[in-house]
């Protein structure tokens, strides 16, 4: 069986940021609503002097000096830049490859919202499983869709937490640490037109009106039909998600099988206070087992990414911890991942 494990992490932020103040003013709310209920204190938001993948790049040298890894090395860059970028029909992949000096990788950019971490993570796994010439993977990108907010549309007021920022991961082929063990993911196709930007494609151009009229903004389709059917299958598949990536994780080294006892860490995209606490007790776990960054805002997949260095910093995250990580991304897509931070038990 192939083993991969997470050599190291890197993070950036832009300077510009927005407050639960500022919001509350933008979208009528009240302050308290903004900071209790969506669980934002502030957020950093995208900045025009710094361009989604240029963060992917900045990300990206943080993780390699921290590991002391020469971008040579790098076989394969999975790139997670958001579609919204620097340019439309541009592979940003070879891009940040060549901006970090990785000359001798070849790279492919991947799109799931906000699971694309997780899906990044099975794909350089299968990826190195399928050639063992493979052995250094880079995953990152940037996110700059904080653009798309309408804080004076409540029916997305879901989506107020997003901003901007960057992550990056390096993994590795049989790295004796921080192994990546079992994943899993779950699709449900129903929801996946229920939130789009209306004019953005060939469906609707983004021309004038158009943009004038709000339509190159977030909106939901159908809300109600949406809120109904998110509501009863989001917890299940998270919670399925968590079940069979431990499933899939193979024996302990006591030869048991993993289960939600084992769990130490639980690293959740940031969604809103009250679904984060009811993750926490379905699976038996405090506020000390996670970490929730109410002062970033919810930067998509990256989120993952920096809980990671989050966790370890707040001395949440420690070295024989076992790490359940999951997000959702709109369309709908469910994912979860099991690894075992530091050195195996």
């Amino acid at each position: 069986m192939t083993t991969m494990g997470i050599v190291s992490t890197g993070t950036f932020f832009p300077d510009t940021y927005v407050t639960a103040a500022e919001i509350a003013e933008q979208s009528g709310m009240p302050e308290w609503v903004v900071k209790e209920k969506l669980g934002i204190e502030r957020k950093f938001i995208a900045d025009p002097k710094i361009h989604p993948n240029q963060m992917a790049a900045h990300a990206a040298r943080k993780a390699l000096n921290k590991a002391a890894i020469d971008p040579l090395d790098i076989d394969v860059v999975l790139c997670t830049t958001e579609e919204w970028r620097e340019y439309l029909l541009w592979t940003t992949a070879v891009d940040l490859a060549y901006e970090i000096g990785a000359k001798n990788a070849w790279g492919l950019d991947i799109h799931a919202r906000c699971v694309t971490t997780i899906a990044a993570m099975k794909l350089a796994k299968s990826l190195m499983a399928e050639d063992p010439a493979i052995n250094t993977v880079l995953i990152g990108g940037g996110y700059s869709i904080s653009h798309f907010i309408d804080y004076g549309d409540i029916n997305t007021s879901f989506l107020f937490n997003i901003g901007a920022g960057a992550g990056a991961m390096i993994v590795k082929r049989d790295w004796p640490e921080n192994r990546v063990l079992g994943d899993h993911l779950i699709a449900d196709g129903s929801m996946s037109r229920h939130v789009i930007v209306p004019a953005s494609g060939t469906v609707q151009h983004p021309n004038d009106h158009a943009v004038a009229g709000g339509d190159f903004k977030f909106r939901l389709v159908e809300p109600e039909a949406m809120k109904n059917r998110l509501a009863d299958v989001s917890i299940p598949n998270w919670l399925a998600c968590v079940d069979t990536a431990l499933e899939k994780s193979g024996l302990k080294s006591d030869g048991k099988p993993w289960s939600r006892k084992d769990i130490d860490f639980f690293n959740m995209s940031l969604v809103k206070p009250s679904a984060h606490r009811e993750m926490l007790d379905l699976l038996g776990l405090t506020e000390n087992q996670s970490v929730y960054l109410s002062e970033v805002g919810h930067i998509g997949e990256q989120d993952l990414i920096i809980n990671i260095e989050a966790g370890i910093e707040q001395g949440r995250l420690k070295p024989g911890d076992t790490m359940a990580i999951i997000a959702a991304g709109i369309g709908y897509v469910w994912g979860g991942a099991i690894v075992q931070w530091g050195k195996p038990k």
